[in-house]
């Protein structure tokens, strides 16, 4: 594994590595994968903007966004970062997948701050997400995975809140020889079973929602070959270094290490 990379082959990039809570040492959940000239954005939280534009990268470099769920902490930085790309003059379309019952209110969202697609200069394809259901462009596969993340928030208030999105997605992206998951937002450690049946290059793992040993306990002795932790609950990120201690002795060989933006790895 390695950190900090100059434009890796194949990899990632950590544009925000926060959970839900206000952080004033990380923004929220934004990464980039790249496989050769392929981009893939997964998640647009708070900060994604001035992140992307301190990356140097260019603003037609990104060839789809993938949304896991509507939590703010993972979309709330999605339309500045389209205002960006508006700015930058982005002429290429813009595929955008996510939960279905989520896109009239993003596609809302951006008319309400006046980023009306005749103005922008670029289409956006909005594509709703499906359970098992490929993406799949020039030899790249993403298959998304339902998650539980949202299922409380759903029973309780769905009757009320009809017209809210409670969908939640993990993803497994294979291509160009690798084979690499993301979990998402997951609400049990069983979440993670379709995305370890096989074995991973990286897997880019959340660290808030379940209890820490029950995770380890789920990961313990599956073929990885690295493990980057993210979206760590406040306690674990004030003290990295009792996370550090008990993953290496729950884990043993595999590599892991804890992100934090701007981080890069290769896979």
């Amino acid at each position: 594994m390695s950190r900090k990379t100059s434009a890796p082959r194949s990899g990632l990039t950590c544009f925000g590595v926060g959970e839900g809570w206000p952080c004033a040492d990380r923004n929220h959940s934004s990464f980039l994968f790249r496989f050769g000239d392929l981009h893939y954005l997964f998640d647009a939280g708070d900060g994604l903007s001035s992140t992307y534009k301190a990356s140097g990268l260019s603003y037609d470099r990104i060839d789809r966004v993938f949304i896991s769920h509507m939590h703010s902490d993972h979309v709330g930085g999605f339309s500045l970062f389209v205002q960006g790309l508006w700015l930058e003059k982005r002429r290429r379309a813009l595929p955008v997948h996510m939960p279905g019952q989520g896109i009239p209110a993003m596609r809302a969202w951006l008319q309400a701050t006046g980023l009306f697609e005749d103005l922008v200069g670029f289409p956006i394809y909005w594509e709703p997400l499906a359970e098992n259901i490929p993406i799949r462009e020039a030899g790249m596969t993403i298959l998304p995975f339902h998650t539980s993340h949202l299922d409380s928030l759903r029973q309780a208030f769905q009757k009320k809140h009809k017209s809210t999105c409670f969908e939640a997605f993990s993803f497994l992206i294979e291509g160009h020889g690798k084979r690499v998951a993301y979990t998402g937002d997951i609400g049990r450690a069983s979440d993670l079973d379709p995305l370890l049946k096989e074995p991973l290059d990286l897997l880019l793992c959340e660290a808030s929602h379940i209890p820490l040993p029950e995770l380890l306990a789920k990961l313990r002795g599956r073929p990885i070959r690295q493990i980057v932790f993210t979206h760590l609950e406040r306690e674990l990120w004030s003290d990295k270094s009792r996370m550090l201690q008990e993953t290496k002795a729950a884990l043993g060989d595999i590599p892991f290490v804890i992100a934090r933006d701007g981080d890069e790895y290769t896979f």
